[in-house]
């Protein structure tokens, strides 16, 4: 019986993720649009490091705490709950969760706003010691304090928001959750664009904003949750059993799924000691690399994830790899030819997207380096948010922990040999190579523990992008426009080329999958 149900699931599965995909994408858009009017409005200078440095402590651990560690111990518990239990039971999890999830991220919110000059000497210890010593580089440790004090809050919001997100993923309802960060985008995009500028202290303008962001996401996803009639009053109870498996699962995942987060961390620290704009060319380069792991990575980790948890893997094991091993498939499909692509036209996509008021032609050429380093790792991030999947939705979230420490060892050495012939970049390559650290240790960990091993198909399947891609960055890198040529036509006519490559582009990398045999019928279980 299971067997005949596979189609139907490959085909819900895949629904799901063009759905979360699609949503995913429009909220990818308003944060580009939102990331060109802090460019145009702060360019690549002082007050922009210190607005990214403010924007990435509180997102740093909303990728801990909001996200990935708390999805996946969550999700997996909830799921068990709401097939083996009542629904009373489920509503009290619920409550015991909310609340002492809440009651924790609040501890930790008040804190970092009481202890914010701590915090920015801790990530920022560069600015504090130019600070300590009189230098003029200490206005950065200042100014980043006092933001770092506003901005805090959003975790807070954020977080309930990434709960009541899981519920609605429990249940199928993968769009709400989606298209929720297009409502910080649109606040910040408005307060970049309409208020900032006319203030005498712009970073402030949009550090409440982002907090505004918070709040208005939260209010967004809560009517869907009442409809469901999974709305409770917030409870703390840490010895409640739900709770306790949670965060047992949790804690260790805090590391597990973060790897990539935590480097970029540890390169914010190194970044405070180079000179200013370092911090902010790798937050553009970061911000095109999250774009397509948003869209895509995101998408198929999302949907695979409730999908793998409702597979009992002793008595289907067959069908569990299926499903992963779909994910793997797809998760490359895009993220290869997503690679090699903003490979190819990464100075025009730079020049198209923040080439606006304060972000310079030098800014362009100066981000698209640290783009050019950080974009080779981009194949193995996506990946590490599938495979990881296959241990959470078995509830082994202390392996990814272990692999993500390793990653993470990995990156620090990669930094220390490679930050002072290479500055920015090499702390840009280093978070490269330690993805690929990492997603090397959960497959071979996968494949030991015969819980995965990639079918030959996929194997060849990879082989096949991988060409077919390559071949695509080669043909458009050869007929795209020298980077003179694109500073010096207009942005509509630098638009519409960009345009014109990346269609060139899909086509040519379209037209050489199917020549190699890859159908849609590929994308099935």
């Amino acid at each position: 019986m299971a067997s005949k149900n596979v189609p139907a699931k490959s085909a819900k599965l895949l629904k799901a993720g063009s759905i979360t995909a699609l949503m995913t994408f429009a909220s990818r858009i308003l944060g580009m649009l939102r990331d060109i009017a802090i460019a145009s409005l702060l360019g690549a200078g002082l007050m922009a490091d210190v607005f990214f440095f403010a924007n990435r402590i509180p997102n740093f651990f909303r990728r801990l705490f909001a996200e990935g560690a708390f999805a996946q111990a969550f999700v997996p518990v909830m799921t068990k709950t709401k097939q083996e239990q009542s629904f009373e039971d489920l509503k009290d999890l619920l409550s015991k969760t909310s609340g002492t999830l809440g009651a924790i991220v609040f501890v930790i919110c008040a804190l970092g706003m009481v202890l914010s000059p701590v915090v920015t000497a801790l990530f920022g210890y560069g600015w504090y010691q130019a600070y300590s010593q009189g230098a003029s580089d200490g206005e950065k440790f200042v100014e980043a304090s006092l933001l770092l004090r506003v901005t805090f809050p959003y975790l807070f919001f954020i977080t309930l928001t990434a709960l009541c997100s899981s519920i609605l993923n429990v249940y199928g309802k993968f769009a709400i959750p989606a298209v929720t960060p297009c409502i910080l985008n649109v606040v910040m995009i408005g307060a970049a664009v309409f208020i900032a500028p006319k203030a005498s202290d712009p970073n402030l303008i949009l550090a409440y904003a982002m907090v505004a962001g918070g709040v208005a996401q939260l209010l967004f996803v809560l009517p869907s949750i009442w409809r469901l009639k999974l709305l409770t009053l917030p409870r703390f109870a840490w010895h409640h059993p739900g709770v306790v498996r949670i965060r047992t699962l949790m804690i260790p995942a805090l590391f597990g799924v973060s790897a990539s987060q935590l480097n970029l961390l540890v390169n914010t620290i190194l970044a405070s000691f180079l000179a200013t704009g370092a911090i902010s060319y790798l937050y553009y380069s970061d911000r095109l690399l999250e774009f397509p792991i948003g869209i895509f990575a995101v998408a198929i980790s999302t949907v695979i994830l409730p999908a793998l948890s409702r597979i009992n893997i002793k008595e289907d094991p067959l069908r569990y790899q299926n499903t992963l091993d779909w994910g793997v498939r797809l998760v490359l499909l895009l993220g290869i030819p997503s690679a090699l692509g903003m490979v190819a036209l990464r100075e025009s996509i730079l020049r198209v997207i923040f080439m606006h008021g304060a972000f310079t032609s030098e800014h362009v050429l100066l981000s698209s380096a640290s783009l050019l380093a950080s974009i080779s790792g981009l194949a193995a991030i996506m990946l590490v948010r599938v495979l990881v999947q296959g241990f959470a939705a078995i509830q082994d979230t202390k392996t990814p922990v272990r692999c993500s420490m390793v990653a993470i060892a990995a990156n620090i050495i990669f930094n220390l040999i490679l930050v002072y012939p290479l500055g920015y970049i090499g702390l840009a390559l280093s978070t490269a190579l330690a993805a690929y650290v990492n997603a090397g240790q959960l497959l071979y960990l996968l494949i030991k523990r015969k819980i995965y091993c990639p079918s030959k198909q996929t194997l060849t399947f990879c082989l096949k992008v991988l060409i077919s891609a390559t071949v695509m960055a080669t043909v458009v890198r050869f007929v795209s426009f020298d980077f003179e040529t694109w500073v010096n036509i207009s942005t509509f006519e630098a638009s519409l080329f960009l345009a014109l490559f990346i269609g060139l582009g899909a086509l040519i990398f379209t037209v050489l999958c199917l020549v190699l045999g890859i159908k849609p019928r590929t994308l099935k279980l």
